[in-house]
C-alpha cells in the first residue's frame, strides 16, 4: 500500500497551538487528537495496518528545519525529536552549547534569534530553568516545542506515556495509575499528573516523604508513603529515575533501603493485579527503581514507550508547525 502525502489530510481544525511547551492547559480533547495522530504514525514507523510496504518517512514538512536545542544530557529524547523529524522530511541542526557562542558570552535569547535568522522553522529546547521554553515562545516566531524545562514539565514524554497506557487498555479514564520515586524533581512526573488527570484517571504520588509533600493532593492526587500498601490497587506504575543530580542532599539514608522500600521486583509484582502494565520514563536504574527481570518481564512496556516516543514528537512537531492560525 502506497501512502502518499495527501492522505494525511490536514491538522484538525480544533488545534490551534503553534507551541507545545507543557500539558497543563490542554484540554482532554487536545490531547487526545495528539494521541490519535502519533497512533497513525506509529503504524507507518511499524508498518502495520497496510503501511508494510511503505517506506517509514512521511515528508510532510518537507524543505522545514528543526534545531534541536539542549543543554542538558540526553538520549532517548534528543535521538527520539531528530528522528522524528527526519521521518517528516525535515532537515535536522543539532545545537552544542559548549561550543557555541554562548561560552563568549552572548546571551541565550540573542542566541536563539540568530539561529532563527538562518531561516529555521522549529526549536526543540532542553534546558535546567523551569520557564526557558516559555520564554523562547515569547521572543521569537519559530513553533517551541519543551523537550524538558527544569523540574517543571516535560509534555512529549507525559504524552507517550499516556500512549502506552491507552495502548494496553484501550481508555484512560478509571485507570488507577502510581507514579513511584523522586516526585519533588520530577518534570515528567508533574505532566503526566496534568495528562492523566485532564483524561480521567486516578493518580498516586508514592515514595519517601522526602520526595513526596502533602502538598501534591492540592492537585487532586493521592499521596502513600507506602508501595506495599498500594500494589493491589493499581492497574499501571511508572517508575521514575532518583534524580541524584538535581538533589542538594540525599534524601533517603542508602539506595539499598529506598530500593527495599520502594522498588519494583518479582516480589512485589507478584502482588499486583494480573494486567498491571510497568512503564518507566527512563534511563532506569536496574536494581534501584525496578529490578531486570521486571524491567524486561512481560507486563513491562519500557521499550513500547520509546517506539512511541517517536510516534508522539512527530505528531507535536506537525501538528504545531501546521497549526491553524
Amino acid at each position: 500500500m502506497s501512502v502518499g502525502i495527501s492522505d494525511w489530510g490536514g491538522v484538525p481544525a480544533s488545534w490551534n497551538r503553534r507551541h507545545l511547551l507543557g500539558i497543563e492547559g490542554l484540554s482532554a480533547d487536545e490531547i487526545t487528537l495528539i494521541l490519535e495522530q502519533a497512533e497513525r504514525f506509529r503504524a507507518v514507523l511499524m508498518r502495520d495496518k497496510g503501511y508494510e510496504n511503505n517506506d517509514r518517512k512521511i515528508p510532510l514538512l518537507a524543505g522545514k528545519t528543526c534545531v534541536n536545542l539542549f543543554f542538558e544530557n540526553s538520549t532517548r529524547t534528543k535521538t527520539s525529536f531528530s528522528l522524528a523529524a527526519r521521518r517528516l522530511g525535515m532537515d535536522v541542526v543539532d545545537f552544542s552549547a559548549s561550543t557555541s557562542s554562548l561560552s563568549k558570552g552572548e546571551t541565550f535569547i540573542d542566541t536563539v534569534k540568530n539561529l532563527e535568522a538562518m531561516q529555521v522553522d522549529a526549536i526543540v529546547v532542553r534546558h535546567s530553568c523551569p520557564g526557558t521554553a516559555m520564554l523562547l515562545a515569547e521572543n521569537i516566531r519559530a513553533n517551541v516545542l519543551n523537550a524538558g524545562d527544569g523540574a517543571h514539565e516535560h509534555p512529549t514524554q507525559a504524552l507517550l506515556d499516556i500512549l502506552t497506557i491507552r495502548q494496553r487498555f484501550g481508555r484512560i479514564a478509571g485507570l488507577t495509575v502510581a507514579l513511584v520515586g523522586d516526585i519533588a524533581h520530577s518534570r515528567t512526573a508533574r505532566s503526566n499528573i496534568w495528562g492523566l488527570k485532564t483524561l480521567g484517571a486516578n493518580v498516586i504520588l508514592c515514595g519517601p516523604s522526602t520526595l513526596v509533600s502533602r502538598h501534591w493532593e492540592s492537585l487532586g492526587v493521592s499521596v502513600s508513603y507506602s508501595l506495599d500498601k498500594i500494589l493491589d490497587r493499581v492497574d499501571v506504575f511508572n517508575l521514575l529515575r532518583i534524580q541524584f543530580e538535581r538533589q542538594v542532599i540525599r534524601p533517603f539514608p542508602s539506595t539499598r533501603e529506598y530500593s527495599h522500600l520502594y522498588g519494583m521486583d518479582a516480589g512485589r509484582l507478584s502482588r499486583t493485579k494480573s494486567d498491571v502494565l510497568i512503564i518507566a520514563p527512563g534511563p532506569i536504574n536496574r536494581g534501584l527503581e525496578v529490578t531486570p527481570d521486571v524491567a524486561d518481564g512481560q507486563h513491562s512496556a519500557i521499550l513500547d514507550q520509546v517506539t512511541n516516543g517517536v510516534a508522539v514528537r512527530m505528531a507535536a512537531l506537525w501538528m504545531c508547525i501546521n497549526e491553524k492560525k
